[in-house]
C-alpha cells in the first residue's frame, strides 16, 4: 500500500512540475501576463509583449497543448484567452509572493 501511494504521489508531483514548466519560460510568461486582462489576437499579443509573431504562435501552441490557453474564432479573428480563471489567481499570487521574496529570488544562482 505504501508503494502504491508513493507512486501516486510521485506522479502527482511530476505533473505539478510539468505544469510549472509551462510558466517557466519568459515568452510563455509574457503571453500569460498579456492574457490576464482578457482575450487577445496574435497581433495584439505581439504588440503587448514585443515578441515576434512566430515566437508568439509557437508558444501559444505549447500553452494550448497544455490546456492553459484556449482559442475562439470570432468572424475572421482568432482570440486567445486563459483557459481557467485560476491561472490569473496563480499569477496574482506569484506577484504577491514576489513582493516579499524578490530579493532572495533575484540573488538565487540555482535557477539560472
Amino acid at each position: 500500500m505504501i508503494a502504491k501511494t508513493t507512486i501516486i504521489n510521485t506522479q502527482a508531483l511530476d505533473l505539478k512540475v510539468k505544469l510549472f514548466r509551462g510558466f517557466s519560460d519568459r515568452s510563455r510568461m509574457s503571453i500569460l501576463n498579456a492574457l490576464r486582462s482578457g482575450p487577445l489576437t496574435v497581433n495584439e499579443i505581439v504588440e503587448t509583449t514585443g515578441l515576434t509573431q512566430s515566437n508568439v504562435s509557437n508558444h501559444l501552441g505549447c500553452l494550448r497543448c497544455c490546456d492553459l490557453v484556449i482559442r475562439q474564432q470570432q468572424g475572421r479573428f482568432v482570440y486567445y484567452q486563459l483557459s481557467d480563471e485560476r491561472i490569473v489567481k496563480l499569477l496574482d499570487l506569484a506577484d504577491e509572493l514576489l513582493a516579499d521574496v524578490a530579493l532572495g529570488v533575484n540573488k538565487c544562482n540555482s535557477y539560472e
